[in-house]
């Protein structure tokens, strides 16, 4: 049904005047209302990626490496060639050359990118993930608001988790990764990105199960009532959200079976293919908030050729989801978000390899909210430094906000009392992106 304001507007601009006209207009005034229900997929790198090789190239400079630069969809956006599905979506692609984030440390680094704070004492910053599906999230969704695909948590468990908003703000996690975050060979990708034991055991009866949860719940708000801590709040939390997800039919968008054998080949059978593609399915079903993780990137040897291995996976994941979203008319209404912790030295070490180098580096931004087929800022020739003025993690965080339709000041109460912004009161909004 047609909501009194979608009719005035739609008749003022002549569209219901013409009969069997009115469904194709009507259906594209939609697509781009700002309070459509919008989604964030972050595409995390971990491990720090060379940059200077994927978004950055300096061809012709000794700092360049044997990489060369091709063109994309965007005229005059060039990208390296061992992006070459990629390179065919450049016209959705914002490079973001000017990052300069000054914390060299995986740890603090993967820290501060993904919760916008450096560790602070007392304070639990929250992860991106949390802020942001607090937000746009629906806490009455059978899925979970924010799911993390095969996250490594070794470097800052905090970086990860949902701090002072509380655990019903904190991602499911699925596909954990303790291997430095990197691919695992041989693994059963299907197994790892399935959520475990959803399915009642055969011999319990539907009824059995239902008194059994009402058991448990009663149960847990009994002891919630009298311990009103955080560990009880996070156990009862716990619960409740594997409840609803086990007596739900949306588990099945976990269940990647269903999709079809070339699609699935198209984004790659690896975690991150996989994972790719299981964002699709949860943005599509609403979840606001998906972070997909690709390790491997702390290249401080044998750089090249480790990049030659990674880029396969994430040329192919990336550009699947880029198509995917497009064809189902999802990209206008995701924000696409591909960083790591910082980018790797613009001189190649004795080893062939890069070592951290937070000084100048490249963020990229796609799809919903964001003006692609452009480039902010630059680097020297010898990609040493950000020429002109730098892109602090704030204004890149301020900025995926606004594309998602969040006001960045809108503060939270932290768990010291003390009233915290979404994103820091520095933060300047890239305009010509948004």
């Amino acid at each position: 049904m047609i909501s009194r304001r979608d009719y005035l507007r739609l008749s003022a601009a002549g569209v219901l005047g013409t009969t069997g006209s009115w469904m194709p207009s009507f259906a594209a005034d939609a697509a781009v209302q700002p309070e459509r229900r919008r989604s964030c997929i972050l595409l995390w790198m971990n491990g720090g990626p060379s940059t200077i090789d994927l978004f950055d190239m300096k061809s012709g400079h000794e700092n360049g490496g044997p990489f060369k630069e091709i063109a994309t969809s965007a005229p005059g956006l060039r990208i390296g060639d061992q992006l070459p599905r990629l390179a065919k979506h450049g016209d959705q692609l914002a490079l973001v050359r000017s990052m300069s984030t000054k914390e060299g440390d995986h740890g603090r680094a993967t820290h501060y990118l993904r919760t916008g704070n450096l560790p602070m004492g007392a304070l639990q910053f929250p992860t991106l993930g949390s802020l942001l599906s607090k937000e746009l999230g629906d806490p009455r969704a059978e899925l979970p608001n924010f799911v993390s695909v095969a996250p490594f948590r070794f470097f800052s468990q905090a970086a990860f988790g949902p701090g002072f908003l509380g655990p019903q703000y904190a991602p499911l996690v699925v596909g954990e990764n303790g291997s430095f975050g990197a691919p695992r060979p041989n693994e059963n990708v299907d197994n790892s990105l399935r959520v475990q034991d959803l399915e009642r055991p055969a011999e319990i009866t539907p009824l059995q199960a239902d008194a059994r949860f009402d058991l448990l719940k009663g149960l847990e708000t009994s002891f919630a009532d009298q311990r009103p801590n955080l560990v009880a709040q996070s156990h009862q939390t716990a619960y409740d959200r594997a409840v609803r997800l086990m007596q739900s039919a949306a588990a099945k968008a976990f269940d990647l079976s269903a999709e079809p054998m070339k699609l699935r080949d198209a984004y790659g059978r690896n975690i991150f293919g996989q994972g790719c593609l299981l964002a699709r399915r949860l943005v599509e079903r609403s979840v606001p908030f998906v972070d997909v993780n690709l390790g491997g990137w702390d290249t401080h040897a044998r750089n090249h050729e480790d990049l030659k291995k990674l880029c396969p996976m994430l040329d192919a994941g990336w550009a699947s989801l880029m198509t995917d979203l497009r064809e189902r008319g999802l990209l206008e209404s995701t924000t696409v978000v591909w960083m790591g912790e910082f980018g790797r030295t613009p001189r190649i070490n004795q080893g062939g390899g890069r070592d951290h180098y937070p000084n100048a580096w490249t963020a990229v931004l796609a799809g919903g909210g964001i003006k692609g087929g452009q480039i902010v800022g630059k680097t020297s020739p010898d990609g040493s430094t950000v020429e002109g003025e730098p892109t602090q993690v704030a204004d890149l965080l301020a900025t995926v906000c606004k594309a998602l339709g969040i006001n960045h000041t809108k503060t939270n109460n932290s768990n010291v009392g003390r009233p915290i912004r979404i994103v820091d009161k520095e933060a300047r909004v890239i305009e010509q992106l948004v």
